[in-house]
């Protein structure tokens, strides 16, 4: 069993390109997605109109009934506050709701399914996987 966070692009790839997700994830794989991911998939329903924004909506519902979300609590400002610290020393910043995303997998012991992987690279203590 692999304890796995789904990163905003991944879902919004498998949304767009009509994958479900239990074709990608193993039967055994223990999936969450963060809070901040959440608000990310309702910024898309709010900006869509028409049959896209019930899609989107319904593709929405699904993931959150489906998957547990992983509050931002006290461990996740903890690692992102040193997330923060590490890419400011390094004077390579990076988005701000995926520096969430990754302490929210950093705090949870785990991998983040992403298909963006250099938002995630080189993050210490944060591990990935590309899809």
């Amino acid at each position: 069993m692999t304890a796995l966070l789904l990163d905003t692009t991944f879902l919004i790839d498998a949304e767009r390109s009509g994958n479900h997700l239990d074709g990608v994830l193993a039967d055994d794989d223990d999936v969450v997605i963060a809070a901040i991911t959440v608000a990310e998939l309702l910024v898309g329903v709010r900006l869509a109109s028409g049959r896209r924004k019930s899609e989107r909506g319904a593709f929405v519902e699904d993931v959150v009934s489906t998957l547990p979300v992983v509050a931002y609590d006290l461990a996740v400002a903890h690692d992102h506050s040193e997330l923060l610290a590490v890419v400011r020393q390094e004077g390579r910043p990076r988005g701000a709701h995926d520096l969430i995303i990754a302490a929210t997998a950093r705090s949870s012991s785990r991998v983040v399914v992403t298909t963006d992987a250099a938002a995630f690279e080189g993050l210490p203590g944060v591990s990935v996987r590309s899809h």
